[in-house]
């Protein structure tokens, strides 16, 4: 069998070799190394197949399991542009503080319920008791739902008080509120994405008080809750429910990092693809098993100063990329930048105030690689309350906040109104770039939100503890949109158009999908990215459940895409991400897309 199976091998090979002593045989690579495919052949058939042998064996020695399957994209296309502002609306009528967008293309924001008068009323007439002031009712709105294409303004009712709280969207795309102020501090707030919903509220539900606590959805659609002043524990909450059983496990790392000013509030949580958690406070991280309660491991310090609230620095995991050989053990690097001295807050709080210059470094770590360090770069200003969306390209942005002082009333100086454009893939030392500037500052109770058409939602500064229109940084109502140099009009003719009838599309973990696109050139596996964004819920400068998914590519036409859906919840918890088909740099617009089981 064996000599049969040679010559079946070496008998064309013969013919080859034969024929080629007299022709060059292209075998149509455009390979600069003639000593292979796209070669004279010119050999014998045993140095042939030592040669491919050889070859075969150099490819599979240099394949590591983190090595990327398309290692060589296409450059981005390029544009000088800076990106553009426009005001979408003069008065929203309430302080965005904090701000959700929810799979109607509405974006949910509030405030507090004890900042006194807005800047509308509910309508229709709402009024309801003001706390330990019984004579007094309050029938001013402090939330609302904004329609991010028209404008337009709906009040919401809001039982309990909602400052510092925390959130997020559920695996069926509703938004659970966690936390806050007096009797809000141990509420849950449920809000179903439709045109006429209300809160549903349990003052009640938590098992501790969170306020200024992170929220972050686990692999099975259920909460984390981390942290809250006076609060160092975390617990797990199921989605969609007012009232459950509670799960509580005490978090010893929250007191080893708590300052005489605290500096460890609204903690960066992510979830890890072996399901584990990462939680980051002040200048300290650690992985948990957020079922046991156990830490596994500590990570190395982030020296420089503190970098959560009021330090108030910004942080995000950077873009998943699924084009690995084992998606499931991707690594996952994490970037944490700005913030302030560990003591800033002592001398900005009160008169006479002092603003420390602000944090300008930042950290990037490889949060699942052992033995892995910080890699320190550094931003082109310093920012403290700033806040770091994920684009749909995978570059980051870096907008609002102030270059000194901290977080808390009145306690920030020199408004930062440069937005940084962060390109990670990019060689150390020319991923920053600077973008065109806002007019408006945005600083303490600021947000910001991608929305599906690329755009950028900000909204929000209010530093003063009632409303103020009159002071040095007053109290905003404006909305803006600004649109990142990929909306740039010379890139116009390269954005791909997804074809869908509108409806939300369904994704099974570990599953194909086959999207139709519209594009006007010819493109491969090295010209296009296909990504999915978990819309976070965003306040205090950090965006809580923010992710963003660089989805397998299995092939790729200018008519037709298809990828492979996040191999578990551990890669992606379920729910709602906007899709967006990428063509070197230029990207759709997003559509719905909703993944479970």
């Amino acid at each position: 069998m064996t000599i049969y199976i040679k010559a079946f091998v070496l008998l064309p090979l013969l013919f080859i070799s034969s024929y080629a002593r007299n022709k060059h045989i292209d075998l149509g690579f455009d390979n600069a190394d003639d000593s292979s495919l796209g070669i004279n052949v010119d050999r014998s058939p045993d140095e042939i197949l030592k040669l491919n042998d050889g070859k075969n064996k150099k490819k599979e020695s240099k394949k590591k399991k983190h090595d990327l399957i398309f290692p060589d994209p296409k450059p981005d296309f390029e544009t000088e542009n800076g990106g553009s502002w426009i005001i979408h609306s003069e008065n929203a009528g309430v302080a965005a503080m904090h701000i959700q967008l929810m799979p109607n293309n509405k974006a949910i924001w509030y405030d507090t319920t004890n900042l006194g008068p807005s800047g509308i009323q509910n309508n229709p007439t709402f009024c309801k008791p003001v706390p330990d002031k019984p004579d007094e009712t309050d029938c001013w709105s402090h939330g609302v739902q904004y329609d991010v294409e028209s404008g337009q303004v709906r009040t919401l009712k809001i039982m309990t008080d909602t400052w510092c709280s925390s959130g997020g969207l559920s695996s069926t795309g509703e938004l659970v509120s966690t936390g806050g102020y007096r009797e809000g501090i141990r509420s849950i707030r449920i809000m179903n994405p439709c045109d006429n919903c209300e809160f549903q509220e349990n003052a009640n539900g938590l098992a501790a008080m969170r306020w200024y606590a992170t929220q972050h959805m686990l692999e099975n659609g259920s909460f984390i809750l981390v942290g809250g002043r006076g609060a160092h524990n975390y617990e797990i909450i199921p989605p969609g429910k007012l009232q459950f059983q509670v799960q509580q496990f005490g978090l010893n790392f929250l007191i080893e990092t708590e300052d005489e000013k605290e500096n460890n509030l609204y903690p960066f949580v992510n979830l890890l693809p072996d399901g584990n958690v990462f939680i980051f406070a002040n200048d300290r991280s650690i992985i948990i098993d957020p079922y046991s309660g156990k830490t596994l491991h500590e990570l190395p310090v982030l020296a420089g100063g503190a970098r959560n609230y009021p330090a108030s620095g910004m942080s995000a995991l950077l873009p998943i990329n699924l084009n690995v050989p084992n998606p499931e053990d991707v690594e996952v690097e994490v970037i944490v930048c700005g913030g302030n001295t560990k003591d800033a807050l002592k001398y900005s709080e009160f008169p006479p105030r002092q603003f420390f210059p602000a944090l300008k470094d930042c950290g990037r770590i490889f949060v699942n690689k052992q033995g892995a360090e910080w890699d320190i770069e550094e931003m082109t200003s310093p920012r403290v309350m700033g806040d770091m969306l994920l684009l749909p390209t995978g570059d980051i942005l870096i907008i609002n906040g102030a270059k000194a002082g901290t977080s808390a009333w009145d306690a920030a100086e020199e408004p930062n109104l440069v937005p940084l454009l962060y390109s990670p893939n990019k060689p150390k030392g020319q991923r920053f770039k600077e973008l065109n500037p806002t007019q408006i500052p945005r600083m303490y109770h600021s947000v910001s939100a991608v929305l599906p058409d690329g755009k950028i939602l900000v909204a929000g500064s209010n530093t003063h503890a009632l409303y103020d229109f009159q002071a040095k940084y007053p109290t905003d109502l404006r909305v803006e949109k600004f649109s990142p140099p990929y909306l740039a009009p010379e890139l116009e003719q390269h954005k791909p158009q997804i074809l869908h009838d509108g409806a939300n599309k369904e994704m099974k973990y570990g599953q194909d999908l086959k999207v139709n696109i519209k594009l006007d050139e010819f493109v491969d596996e090295t010209d296009i990215r296909v990504t999915m964004y978990a819309p976070p819920f965003t306040t205090h400068g950090y965006s809580q459940g923010q992710r963003l998914i660089i989805l397998q590519l299995k092939s790729v036409t200018n008519q037709e895409v298809t990828v492979v859906a996040p191999p578990s919840g551990k890669i992606a918890p379920p729910g709602y991400y906007l899709f967006f088909v990428v063509h070197r740099g230029v990207p759709s617009h997003g559509i719905w897309v909703r993944i479970d089981q």
